[in-house]
C-alpha cells in the first residue's frame, strides 16, 4: 500500500560557507516516517523551483518546520530592524501562500517553530522580534552550548485550553515541552486562535479558526524524539490521521485558485 506523501518545507543553507543547498532536518523526516506513517519528501522552498498548485497536488499534507531565518517583517506590515535577524524571502514566498491555500482547501499541515510563526503571519498576525526582551518574559531561545539532548531538553509547561483541539489530542490541559525560539506572536490575526501558552504568557499552540482541516501549530519542537515523547507522538499521530484522510478522498477534479 502506497503511503501518503508529506512535504517538508526545506531551509536554504550554504555548505562550507559557499555551496548553496536546500536542507531539512532528519528529525522531521523521522517523525513523519515513523509516527505519521507517511513518506517524507523534502521541498525546496523557492518559487524558482516549485509552485503552490504543484505542491498541493503532489502532497497530502505539509510540515512547516523550524529554521534559523525569520519571516520578513514586511509580511506583517512592519519595517525591518536588526532585531529581526536573518531572513529567507524565498521560503516566505512559498510557505505563506501555501498555508492560505491549505486552509481554504482543508488540506492538513503541521507548523513547528518558524512554521508556527508562518501560520500566524499568513493569517494576519504580527510578531515580536525578540521575546526575551519583553518585560516578564523568559528566554525561550535554544541554549547556545551543550549536546542535542541538552538543547532539546524539556524546559517549561504549556497550558492548553480545556476542550480545545490540543486538549483532545493530548488528553491533558498541561504538557511539558522544549523551547528553542526567539520570536513569537504579538497580535494574533482574526483567524488565529491561541489554545496554549507558556507560563509567561507567550503563545505556544494555535489553530486556524473555522478551518475545515488540520491546522495545529506549535512554537516548540515536537520532532525531537517524536516516537518516544508522550507529547510529540500523539501530535504527529493526529497529523497522520488527517493526512491519511486527505489521501483517501478524491482530490483530483480541479484545484481552487491560489495566489
Amino acid at each position: 500500500m502506497t503511503r501518503p506523501i508529506v512535504g517538508i518545507i526545506c531551509n536554504s543553507h550554504l555548505l562550507n560557507d559557499q555551496y548553496p543547498a536546500h536542507a531539512g532536518g532528519t528529525m522531521n523526516s523521522d517523525a513523519v516516517a515513523q509516527v505519521t506513517g507517511a513518506m517524507p519528501v523534502l521541498i525546496p522552498a523557492d518559487p524558482r523551483f516549485v509552485s503552490v498548485p504543484e505542491l498541493l497536488e503532489l502532497c497530502d499534507g505539509f510540515v512547516l518546520p523550524g529554521g534559523r531565518p525569520n519571516v520578513h517583517p514586511e509580511e506583517y506590515g512592519e519595517p525591518e530592524t536588526a532585531a529581526h535577524g536573518a531572513f529567507d524571502r524565498a521560503r516566505d514566498a512559498i510557505a505563506l501562500p501555501l498555508i492560505r491555500a491549505c486552509v481554504e482547501r482543508g488540506q492538513p499541515f503541521l507548523g513547528i517553530c518558524r512554521g508556527f510563526q508562518e501560520v500566524a503571519v499568513a493569517m494576519g498576525s504580527t510578531l515580536h522580534p525578540e521575546i526575551r526582551e519583553l518585560p516578564g518574559r523568559m528566554n525561550h531561545r535554544m541554549p547556545p552550548d551543550g549536546t542535542l539532548e541538552e538543547k532539546f531538553a524539556l524546559r517549561h509547561v504549556v497550558r492548553l485550553e480545556e476542550g480545545g483541539q490540543f486538549h483532545k489530542v493530548f488528553g491533558a490541559t498541561e504538557v511539558l515541552t522544549n523551547t528553542l525560539h526567539g520570536q513569537g506572536i504579538k497580535n494574533p490575526g482574526p483567524r488565529i486562535h491561541i489554545e496554549g501558552t507558556a507560563p509567561d504568557g507567550t503563545p505556544e499552540a494555535i489553530v486556524v479558526r473555522d478551518a475545515p482541516g488540520f491546522t495545529l501549530s506549535v512554537q516548540w519542537h515536537p520532532e525531537y524524539n517524536a516516537a518516544e515523547d508522550p507529547v510529540s507522538r500523539p501530535l504527529f499521530e493526529a497529523f497522520g490521521g488527517a493526512v491519511r484522510a486527505w489521501n483517501a478522498r478524491d482530490r483530483r477534479p480541479g484545484l481552487k485558485s491560489v495566489g
